[in-house]
């Protein structure tokens, strides 16, 4: 098999030039990328929890947990290490393989860091790979992170760099670069995509992506997630991207990041199962599963196994579950519908 060459050096023409190939000629190349770097019929699982909910002080207009919008939104605190646990002994039940906490905060204290870090020990324990997503880290708090067993750490990119001050003015683009930087360098892996339907050009589609292929090493799990407006935030009218260009945003995604896991994310409770379906051909390996992405409505659990069931694929499993145990799984997930009580509900 010809060996999968990984470019960091992706340019605007050459991107515009994907997104603008006829459709079925796009997805067959993305499904040829894909086909050659990972099991087509396999979807990787992963749970989202918020472990602390509103109160935001950054102002990322898409976010119904900024402190600067009314949105109805109740605010939580930190939750406790054993509610956290609980949650991710239900998910990994329900066959997540990993589970990613997240705090609306605009980076985490000094005096949160125990908690933290006690919550990722406890969760590895349960088998189960770790992710987060607190905000901005600086090195001494990665390498914490990275002490304490945590795998991923997500921060997206959210959009173009052009486009950025449109949407956040809190934080910089070379801020979100930054603390992907002390990820990498404590060691960790990194989780970071963006956000499509804001109401950008598809330049800014373009440049998000470039974005991310290009960094010196691209990240190992790439959400995209397509706009949820939610009542009171800025963005709670803009106009509702196309489908097809939300596939096409897939599909050029898996082009540009081969080895890259390309996650269905927040906004798939408006996609019908036939698009889902296409978006799984043309290179998404990931979803996020259950009935929460941190206060957004996602689909129920029960419907994404179905779906899965329907379409002939499989949950990607770890190394570490016995072939008993993943029948056993697959079977409940299907099946079980009493404990529908994936995410807290914030």
């Amino acid at each position: 098999m010809e060996q999968t060459i990984v470019r960091h050096d992706w340019t605007h023409q050459e991107v515009k030039a994907l997104f603008e190939m006829p459709f079925n000629d796009l997805l067959f190349k993305a499904a040829s990328v894909h086909r050659a770097n990972f099991n087509p019929n396999e979807v990787q699982i992963s749970t989202l929890l918020s472990i602390k909910t509103g109160a935001c002080p950054e102002d990322c207009k898409y976010c119904p947990q900024s402190g600067h919008y009314k949105t109805d939104l109740e605010r939580e605190r930190l939750m406790e290490v054993d509610k956290v646990v609980e949650q991710a002994r239900v998910a990994k039940e329900k066959g997540a393989t990993r589970f990613c906490m997240g705090a609306a905060w605009s980076d985490p204290k000094e005096r949160d860091m125990p908690y933290i870090a006690k919550m990722v020990k406890q969760v590895k324990e349960l088998g189960l790979e770790t992710c987060m997503t607190l905000g901005m880290l600086d090195n001494d708090k990665a390498h914490a992170l990275k002490d304490a067993g945590l795998d991923y750490y997500n921060h997206n990119l959210d959009t173009s760099p052009e486009y950025y001050q449109q949407i956040i003015t809190t934080r910089t683009y070379q801020d979100r670069l930054n603390t992907i930087d002390h990820v990498r360098n404590a060691g960790m892996k990194v989780c970071s995509g963006g956000i499509v339907g804001m109401g950008e050009q598809a330049a800014d589609r373009f440049g998000l992506l470039i974005q991310l292929a290009n960094l010196p090493q691209q990240p190992e799990s790439v959400p995209i997630n397509m706009l949820v407006k939610v009542k009171g935030t800025p963005l709670e009218n803009v106009d509702d991207l196309d489908h097809f260009e939300f596939i096409r945003t897939i599909a050029v995604a898996r082009i540009m990041m081969p080895l890259s896991y390309v996650r269905l994310s927040a906004g798939r409770n408006a996609m019908n199962e036939q698009m889902q379906a296409m978006c799984f051909f043309a290179g998404a390996n990931s979803i996020f599963y259950g009935d929460k992405l941190l206060t957004t409505e996602n689909p129920e659990a029960d419907a994404d196994m179905m779906l899965i069931k329907k379409l002939g694929m499989n949950p990607e499993t770890r190394h570490d579950y016995s072939d008993e145990a993943y029948e056993a799984s697959l079977a409940s997930k299907v099946a079980d519908k009493a404990t529908s009580e994936l995410f807290y509900q914030a």
